[in-house]
């Protein structure tokens, strides 16, 4: 995060100058609509492809065409911060100038920036990477550029300044890519593929044929040079003489072959009209225009995430460990986003409390609860989603939102109650900008809720509640190889819960662990390797149906875990919990950090006459409700 910040703030000083080519001669629409006998066409008879209205039933007296998206999008950044984004070039040929140079009048584009590359038609045209070339060789460039078709269809749902600071991340060139519509054609597209560990390109592919490439992200003419690769446009454009040669999908292919190209995913898709037919131009602008009115729409997302026990191997999850963990339906959060025009987060009347009944009832209410509800848990995940979107090169569509969350875990008694509500607010965050696992990964997602946890709250904690909440049911976890495995839950003898009405900081259990751990104290070493056999003699024991087995090592575990915190860490409540299972028979254990004790007792009445003693004695007691993911009713 620290290295993002900085980067950012450090290359402000740097400029980056666009190019906008515009100098293609394709002339099939322009053919169709000089030949259109519907009548419906005549007033962009002429006119040059980016020049053409960008959404239907816009006239050009007064509608949006398709080079003033382009134009207005950079405008704002110019504004905002000429340091970081300086000049805006336009490159067209001879055949169109006069066009573009009334459109630049009128748009406050200044006319002196406009390259003409001389050419008139198809047979005399240089070629894309010659005009870009051109521009590079007669404005005398030799900053990063970012070079866009201008006849080029897109949404509005992006800012171009995430591009730009994505880029300046990167030590390489960048390629904006987007995910193909279901069912359309390889063969229309230049094609990358990524390599997401790196984020590398790997190839680009100018319109390969399906059986050539399994991926489906197509990237469109919107890339961003670093000035050391401008020798390699005159290098190129040198080699290939061809115009055909000189398109931007075979000048791709060549560059990622030669140096760092970095990939980035845009939130929106684009279409270039060069080469399509009038029906298809039509089409296109309605598509668009229904996606506007689309991403104005939004019905409000809920994402429930259930609380979790640690049924074998914790707090080993810290230390490169193993553990078995449960979802439990009985206790749960829920984080709600809808779309807005502001973003807000909403405070929880319960516990983010503002108002207070006196003086002597914000003192009870901030001894029993603290004071930090829910609203710093969707505060700290949103900042962390953006910047590890940013760092990954995703960008975010243009939009606001609400986020709403309720919950009933209670709290500091090591249910995972705070990760649940990142975890809850990480996957609507995701459902709302259309991201899926393929853009942040299963396996990375625990990692990002643990991160918001640890870098931004500075709270300790383990992978172990992170991990059960984004797999959920009955999770196995391997934290050296990061191996996950779902189980069956009918596996599990019936489970019980006891937890503290007046708990404590249930973090505080944990301090000073990690500092022993790391200074290689062999007490602390030797336990988490003791969890770890736990945690496999466990899995089997369920695998084989020998609930007893898993009796005797749930309470291992727990009495490994008295010996290396001690029962002055452990607390008085918490231990007279424990004696009190221990006095029925059960099995006891803690099932996170502190606050609470998960227990299995096979004779249901000496159950039964265990709860009624620790309800006596003020716990609160409930039998566990397993929740299983891949039943239809949890």
């Amino acid at each position: 995060g620290q290295l993002f910040l900085h980067v950012v703030s450090t290359v402000k000083g740097s400029k980056m100058i666009c190019i906008i080519l515009v100098a293609g001669h394709a002339v099939l629409l322009e053919r169709e609509i000089v030949n259109d006998t519907s009548g419906n066409y005549l007033d962009l008879v002429n006119v040059p492809k980016a020049l053409l209205p960008a959404r239907p039933g816009k006239s050009l007296k007064d509608g949006e065409r398709i080079l003033d998206c382009w134009w207005q999008a950079l405008k704002r950044l110019l504004q905002e911060d000429r340091q970081q984004f300086s000049d805006v070039y336009l490159v067209t040929n001879a055949h169109k100038y006069k066009h573009y140079e009334r459109w630049a009048t009128a748009n406050e584009f200044p006319v002196s920036n406009i390259v003409n590359d001389g050419s008139t038609n198809s047979e005399n045209s240089l070629g894309a990477i010659a005009d870009l070339e051109l521009a590079i060789r007669s404005k005398k460039i030799v900053d990063d550029i970012m070079v866009v078709a201008g006849d080029m269809l897109f949404d509005h749902n992006f800012n171009i300044g995430q591009v730009i600071d994505f880029f300046r991340l990167k030590k390489g060139d960048l390629a904006i890519y987007y995910d193909l519509e279901e069912g359309e054609s390889t063969e229309t597209r230049g094609i990358v593929e990524v390599d997401y560990n790196t984020g590398k390109i790997t190839r680009f592919l100018e319109k390969p044929k399906p059986h050539e490439t399994s991926s489906r992200l197509a990237s469109p003419v919107f890339y961003c040079l670093r000035r050391s690769s401008l020798p390699l446009v005159s290098q190129y454009s040198d080699a290939f003489k061809s115009p055909k040669d000189r398109a931007f999908g075979h000048f791709m292919s060549w560059l990622v072959k030669n140096t760092a190209v970095y990939g980035m995913k845009l939130p929106t898709r684009f279409q270039l009209i060069g080469q399509i037919h009038l029906e298809d131009y039509v089409k296109w602008i309605e598509f668009f225009s229904k996606k506007d009115a689309s991403q104005q729409r939004y019905e409000p997302f809920t994402s429930r995430v259930y609380a979790r026990v640690g049924l074998m191997g914790n707090p080993s999850d810290q230390f490169g460990g193993k553990s078995i963990a449960l979802s439990i339906k009985n206790f749960w959060a829920e984080v709600t986003i809808t779309a807005s025009s502001k973003l807000k987060l909403s405070l929880h009347p319960l516990n983010d409390p503002t108002e207070f009944g006196s003086l002597s009832d914000l003192f009870g209410i901030s001894r029993r609860e603290g004071y930090l509800g829910g609203l710093r848990l969707m505060q700290a995940t949103c900042k962390k989603f953006y910047q590890y979107c940013a760092e990954n090169g995703i960008a975010l569509a243009r939009k606001n939102f609400t986020l709403n969350y309720e919950t009933n875990i209670p709290r500091q008694v090591g249910l995972a109650g705070s990760s649940a509500i990142i975890t809850a607010t990480l996957k609507c965050l995701m459902q709302f900008f259309n991201l899926t696992d393929m853009d942040i990964s299963k396996k990375v997602q625990p990692k990002f809720a643990l991160a918001v946890e640890t870098d931004e709250l500075f709270i300790q904690a383990g992978l172990m509640d992170r991990v059960i909440q984004v797999y959920q049911g009955l999770v196995f976890m391997d934290f050296r190889t990061e191996e996950y495995d779902s189980m069956n839950v009918n596996l599990l003898p019936p489970l019980w819960l006891s937890y503290l009405a007046d708990p404590s900081d249930s973090g505080r259990i944990h301090s000073g662990m990690k500092e022993r751990y790391s200074s290689g104290e062999k007490l602390v070493v030797d336990s988490m390797k003791v969890f770890a056999d736990y945690t496999d003699r466990g899995r089997a024991a369920l695998e084989e149906g020998d609930h007893e087995e898993f009796v005797s090592l749930m309470n291992l575990n727990f009495d490994l875990r008295r010996k290396l915190y001690t029962d002055k860490k452990l607390g008085e409540q918490n231990l007279r919990m424990v004696e009190i299972g221990r006095k029925y028979g059960s099995a006891t254990k803690f099932p996170g950090s502190g606050g609470a004790i998960v227990g299995v007792c096979l004779d249901p009445e000496k159950k039964y006459q265990m709860m009624q003693e620790m309800r006596a004695e003020g716990f609160v007691c409930c039998d566990l409700q397993p929740y299983d993911p891949n039943s239809e009713t949890g």
